[in-house]
């Protein structure tokens, strides 16, 4: 048995942040435990090439249960399975949420996470390339740049957004987030940079540091009520690692409420079903699951240069002579937020728009250029469930979103399309945008758009909030972090958040691991 002081488990948006920064004290012992692999192939680098690492051996691969409120469809939800997690897997996107968000938290119980007391751990992260300023740092480890090589139908987008009454905004995490721009992203020089990069790669020297790769997690080691180690399946056999102050939980939304279940931590009912010894009943493990449902119009353009040759010979010359050029489209290149609803502090809808055709999670192509406009439903209300489908570790969890179970939520999804169709026959996209390919033109009216979405909406692979920070009554983690019932457990990834930021969840997935470290830190 192997004994160190911290255990991390997983190594994605949080755990890389967590393992690293305790690492640089040199008298704690740290492991980080990774069920994937350690190395990076050149698809996870480039960064247009994202798409192309789904339903591989780097992707874990999971699929939801059908969804009553989608035409009983099950969605695809690929999560990355290597050092970095779904920072390597991401579109890069680097948006915080709403600064409501954490004084929202703060204010229903969740005492050190509005946004004055996070924003100097965002800060603390960051190394932006444009500089430091009020809303921003440029000596942290983790590089946000500006895209090196916008295409120029992007541009044009956003030219229509503002035509459609937004305004411009050149940072969506600074003083305001309404308004249309270029979205920054985690790259460094051209080539996307994970947490692993960022954390885990400058503390690997270190002599209390232990990275441990291709190893599963199959449970914690409870005793007395303290977690004091987890058990581990590696190259076939069982691994018993010791930690002689806490583990941490990193293993995001859907594989952290699975571990816990399996240790005995959840709905007393639902583990007694499966002949797993409850050691905490806490229904709140694996419930509250939100996400953001995605809906992608599609429309074919007379512009030169979209991205569906991207990954031509000249494209990669280009990329691997200088970085530049297609390949280092995040795809989604320009942004916005808008409101569709009224009385609420944060807007409710996050438009994307993509110099390229994708549908279906990139596994469709279309044989003419096309661009497409996305809308996420940033002010998502269901919830759903995680939940195990038996007692063996390697099987999937059952994931249960019940997506648009709210109506209000397709009421802005609707208000969302006839944004983007707005946003297509402006007159900044005049002479660019040739046909309507998907809602089509069959969706003219509301009822038949309401078909559509429910035939086609998709999601943003932002799975959050199945072990959030709240009482013992409503949540699985206090404020600190720390399992109710357990002692020496904590959870630090996006299964903590009390509700889903308004915006791409890996930044404040990184505030997590930041959080955590700091509040481990402050424990010592």
């Amino acid at each position: 048995m192997a004994a160190f002081d911290y255990i991390v488990v997983g190594s994605g948006s949080a755990g890389a942040v967590v393992a690293g920064r305790l690492s640089a004290d040199p008298d704690i012992r740290v492991l980080l435990i990774e069920a994937g692999g350690a190395k990076k192939p050149m698809n996870v680098q480039i960064p247009a090439a994202f798409a192309t690492q789904f339903r591989t051996n780097l992707d874990w691969d999971y699929h939801t249960e059908p969804e009553a409120g989608l035409d009983d469809r099950s969605l695809y939800h690929p999560r990355a399975k290597y050092l970095g997690g779904c920072s390597g897997m991401n579109a890069m996107v680097y948006i915080r949420g709403s600064r409501h968000d954490y004084d929202a938290w703060a204010k229903d119980g969740a005492t050190g996470w509005s946004y004055s007391d996070v924003l100097p751990l965002f800060k603390k992260s960051e190394r932006n390339s444009r500089g430091a300023n009020e809303y921003h740092g440029a000596t942290g480890p983790l590089h946000i740049e500006d895209l090196r090589s916008p295409n120029p139908l992007s541009e044009r987008l956003i030219e229509g957004m503002v035509s459609t009454g937004l305004p411009r905004n050149a940072d969506f995490n600074g003083a305001e987030q309404v308004g249309a721009g270029l979205n920054q992203v985690t790259q460094r020089r051209g080539r996307r940079w994970t947490t692993a990069d960022a954390f885990v790669a400058p503390a690997s020297k270190r002599p209390n540091f232990t990275v441990l790769t291709e190893a599963h997690v199959d449970r914690l080691r409870i005793e007395g009520g303290r977690a004091v180690g987890v058990e581990v399946t590696r190259a076939g056999r069982q691994e018993v690692h010791q930690a002689d102050r806490e583990v941490v939980l990193s293993a995001g939304a859907f594989n952290t409420p699975k571990i816990l279940m399996l240790s005995g931590i959840g709905p007393a009912e639902h583990l007694a079903r499966h002949g797993i010894r409850v050691v905490v009943d806490n229904p709140n493990v694996g419930s509250h699951l939100m996400d953001h449902p995605f809906y992608l119009a599609n429309f074919e353009t007379t512009a030169r240069g979209t991205l569906a040759n991207a990954q031509s010979p000249v494209q990669l010359a280009k990329y691997l002579a200088a970085r530049r050029g297609s390949l280092t489209s995040n795809i989604a290149e320009a942004g916005a937020f808008f409101h569709t609803r009224s009385g609420e502090a944060a807007p409710d809808i996050q438009m994307f728009g993509a110099p390229a055709y994708f549908w279906d999670n990139g596994f469709t192509t279309h044989d003419k250029p096309a661009y497409a406009i996305g809308l996420s439903l940033v002010g998502s209300l269901s919830r759903g469930q995680v939940r195990l489908r038996g007692a063996d570790p390697t099987a999937k969890p059952a994931l249960t979103f019940n997506y648009l179970s709210d109506p209000a939520e397709m009421d802005s999804m609707v208000a969302g399309i006839e944004r983007a169709r707005e946003v297509a026959h402006s007159s900044a996209m005049r002479g660019l945008t040739t046909r309507e390919l998907h809602p089509g033109g069959d969706a003219a009216r509301r009822p038949e758009i309401e078909a559509e979405i429910r035939r086609n909406v998709a999601h943003t692979y932002h799975p959050s909030c199945t072990a959030r920070i709240g009482t013992e009554a409503d949540g699985v983690v206090d404020a600190q972090l720390r399992v109710h019932g357990v002692a020496g457990l904590r959870v630090a990834d996006a299964s903590v958040f009390p509700t889903i930021p308004h915006g791409n969840t890996h930044a404040p997935t990184v505030l997590v691991g930041e959080k955590a470290a700091q509040l481990m830190g402050a424990a010592r």
